[in-house]
């Protein structure tokens, strides 16, 4: 029987292995951490219950067709629903915004807040599918790195109208031409956070990513986002994937240029196949030491990072959902200063994810359990504990002024992560939520690739790598990197 070893066990770490077993391999996994699912953990504090990574759920098909996979029913696992309303939305005019998921009505009730014609909405969201639907079976489905890739009727139907994807103009430039308005410009110039970069830098074609939302749909997994991972390490548990917890892979086995298995402190572990869910910056640096570094592809931009208050709210508020969002005043500058000067702006853009919303069990009853997001740079030698005793007034004071409420009294349990943290825990270099930033046109491409040119049996995946960050494509990096084990 064919052997794999995965380090780590992140959402794409137990995607792989889950592949991996399905294509009859046995299936090893090392974790540094005492538990599985990487950024998707959770934890208690005086009776509220916190999600300590993602927050937002789409493409719920590539977590069930993984339990398809062995021929088990999802729905017995696993459960989630449709929301209704995407986000709410808030902004320091006044103006508000409670976004419905039909297009239909998102666009009528734009028009109707903000004055721009809905049709304006609907073309916009219209040509936002045909990005997704242009780019999704090659750039997110497939190796960009194989010739193969695009040796395909539907590569080159996608080429040939690559000039719509507005490669060459930046998201806020697109937002501007077709938008125009500046709530709904600042709107979706948030997408480019979704894979960590600017608006001002990322390339238009990343306005197809409002389309996972208000065209496929955001979702709720009960139980929380936590549910996810561990429905997926509990499938892996139950189709004989192993797992090994608190062993840290010290090394990457190499002989005659191809992987041959890890060193951990329990000794050698040989396998015919290593995947790496570890950042890429780390898998070389920590665990390849002696051998050839692509380092054109390491010392690429990274990411944004996030500065993450976990906040026990001893109150409701009806006026929010479990997705809400805090617009900054200035939001060009708040970009420049975490990708320019790394560091956080005074007028933050404030995320507010509340699961209790969802799941009244998540705080104590009349109250809230509060995720408190803003954008920030990786760390590089910040003096985090100012940066954050700051950053935590100028939260309080903006909700303040936006709610109408001085929550810093409500606030009855704490508990906070800082990009340092998220370095330390997850070994993402610099503490980077998504490897590299996608503030280039073609940074797409120059994302390292779900295998080593080098080293033959060694694949990767995860958010540092092809296709990129967050739940979904880190799955289909997991994906991706599978089908590699029948044709690197």
């Amino acid at each position: 029987m064919p052997t794999a070893i995965v380090i780590g066990s992140g959402i794409a770490g137990i995607a792989s292995a889950l592949r991996l077993r399905a294509a009859g391999m046995d299936v090893q996994v090392f974790e540094a951490n005492s538990y599985p699912g990487g950024k998707l953990h959770a934890f208690d504090i005086n009776g509220y219950r916190f999600d300590a990574g993602p927050s937002l759920f789409t493409l719920p098909n590539l977590v069930t067709e993984l339990f398809q996979l062995f021929g088990e029913n999802p729905e017995k696992h696993f459960q989630y629903y449709q929301k209704q309303e995407v986000c709410h939305y808030f902004w320091e005019d006044g103006a508000r915004f409670d976004a419905p998921a039909d297009q239909d009505q998102f666009a009528e009730k734009a028009e109707a807040v903000f004055g721009l014609n809905a049709d304006i909405v609907k073309k916009y969201l219209k040509l936002s599918r045909k990005k997704y639907d242009l780019t999704s079976g090659i750039f997110l489905e497939k190796s960009l790195h194989k010739f193969s890739t695009y040796w395909s009727a539907e590569t080159l139907r996608s080429l040939v109208q690559m000039y719509q994807l507005e490669v060459n103009s930046s998201l806020n430039d697109v937002n501007e031409k077709r938008l125009k308005e500046p709530h709904l410009v600042q709107m979706f110039n948030r997408y480019a956070t979704y894979n960590g970069s600017s608006p001002y830098k990322t390339p238009g074609i990343m306005s197809m990513i409002p389309h996972l939302e208000l065209g496929l749909g955001t979702y709720f997994p009960k139980g929380g986002m936590h549910r996810i991972s561990m429905s997926l390490y509990e499938l892996a548990l139950r189709q004989g994937v192993r797992f090994h917890f608190n062993q840290p892979v010290k090394e990457i086995l190499v002989q005659n240029r191809r992987s041959v298995g890890v060193q951990t402190d329990s000794g050698q572990h040989f396998a015919d196949w290593v995947v790496s869910n570890m950042d890429v910056y780390s898998t070389y640096k920590k665990l390849l030491p002696g051998q050839k570094h692509p380092e054109r592809t390491l010392q690429q931009e990274r990411s944004s990072s996030a500065v993450i208050f976990y906040w026990g709210i001893r109150r409701e508020f009806p006026e929010l959902d479990l997705h809400n969002i805090f617009f900054s005043g200035h939001y060009r500058e708040e970009f420049a200063s975490i990708f320019d000067q790394k560091t956080l702006h005074e007028d933050p853009t404030v995320y507010i994810n509340i699961t209790s919303k969802e799941e009244p069990g998540d705080a104590p009853k009349g109250c809230e359990n509060w995720f408190v997001m803003i954008n920030a740079p990786g760390d590089y030698g910040q003096d985090w504990d100012q940066l954050v005793a700051q950053a935590r007034e100028n939260i309080i004071r903006k909700l303040q002024r936006m709610l109408g409420v001085d929550i810093a009294p409500l606030i009855e349990a704490e508990d906070v992560l800082t990009p340092p943290l998220i370095e330390k825990r997850t070994s993402s270099h610099r503490g980077a939520l998504y490897g590299a930033a996608s503030n280039t046109q073609f940074a797409a491409f120059l994302r390292h690739p779900n295998f080593s040119s080098s080293l033959k049996g060694l694949l990767c995946c995860g958010g540092s790598v092809h296709p990129g960050g967050g739940i979904p494509l880190c799955l289909l990096s997991a994906k991706i990197t599978a089908s590699l084990t029948t044709n690197v």
